[in-house]
């Protein structure tokens, strides 16, 4: 069964769908989307708690059970992207080499645009090679704010 609610946070609203009990997804923004399931606000509570604390300064390690879906190269950049330490970034590039290919950054690229459970799975972390940002499902005022959060400068959102 798969359910969803919403919560406020500094980057705007942030949608939350939960699968069987597990969060499957954290979307950005307050566009409505289909196939969320029922809105319900119960089954929540850890994750609020820990997006909060995040965005307090006060965690930087997320904890709560995920379920994001994807293929098998997908799930190998999420997990690397998971390893990527709070404040820190990585390029698409750096991805790759740590998968054993250089010429997989593209694909990186791809899988890391289709990670369905953003700031937790920490895609907002990955930059291009020059140091520059690029897309962000989010919006990129919302990936240089989660750097700059993460970096301890106050920015505006």
């Amino acid at each position: 069964m798969q359910t969803h609610t919403t919560m406020r946070s500094p980057i705007g609203p942030l949608t939350l769908v939960n699968t069987d009990g597990v969060l499957s997804a954290l979307r950005m923004g307050d566009r409505p989307r289909a196939g969320l399931g029922a809105h319900a606000p119960d089954g929540f509570d850890p994750v609020r708690e820990e997006l909060a604390e995040y965005f307090a300064g006060q965690r930087t390690v997320f904890t709560v059970p995920t379920a994001a879906r994807g293929d098998d190269f997908q799930k190998r950049v999420w997990a690397l992207l998971r390893a990527i330490p709070f404040g820190e970034t990585r390029s698409y590039g750096d991805l790759a080499q740590e998968l054993g290919d250089p010429a997989l950054a593209r694909a990186v690229g791809v899988a890391n645009a289709r990670n369905p459970i953003g700031i937790i799975i920490p895609c907002h972390r990955v930059i291009g090679a020059d140091g520059s940002l690029t897309g962000y499902a989010g919006g990129l005022e919302r990936k240089r704010y989660l750097l700059d959060h993460e970096r301890g400068v106050a920015s505006l959102f």
